[in-house]
């Protein structure tokens, strides 16, 4: 999220997107206060040396643009909000009306949707075209 938020904010100066994707950073981040994760513990389990996957190559394709960019980054977003999503349904069953990550999960489709509407709006420069 955090490339798409810059991007908006640096490159594009649109405060409106590059705030709401800061607030959905935020809002992540009080999803794992409210249900008592501590993130001193997730930083003690992370393992980056012995990562299975840490050596994986994750080079874009040949003739991508940075809307590519963009986009992979949305998605990936998009796919770990699903994935927090399943997980904390198991950690705190009882409070479905909490802030989740299902809500976070639909906002970044809005947004990306947003986004690349906005994108799509701009005079096409060569560094950006909505494909």
């Amino acid at each position: 999220m955090r490339v798409v938020e810059d991007t908006l904010r640096y490159l594009y100066d649109n405060k409106d997107l590059a705030f709401r994707l800061k607030q959905v950073r935020h809002q992540a981040t009080a999803v794992f206060i409210q249900n008592g994760i501590s993130f001193l513990w997730l930083y003690a389990q992370r393992d980056s040396l012995n990562d299975v996957l840490s050596h994986y190559d994750n080079s874009p394709p040949k003739g991508s643009s940075c809307l590519h960019m963009l986009q992979a980054n949305f998605k990936r977003a998009q796919e770990s909000a699903r994935v927090l999503e399943e997980c904390f349904k198991y950690l705190n069953p009882s409070n479905p009306k909490a802030p989740s990550f299902k809500t976070l999960r639909y906002t970044l489709y809005t947004l990306e949707k947003e986004c690349m509407a906005f994108l799509n709006d701009l005079p096409k420069s060569g560094f950006f075209s909505v494909e």
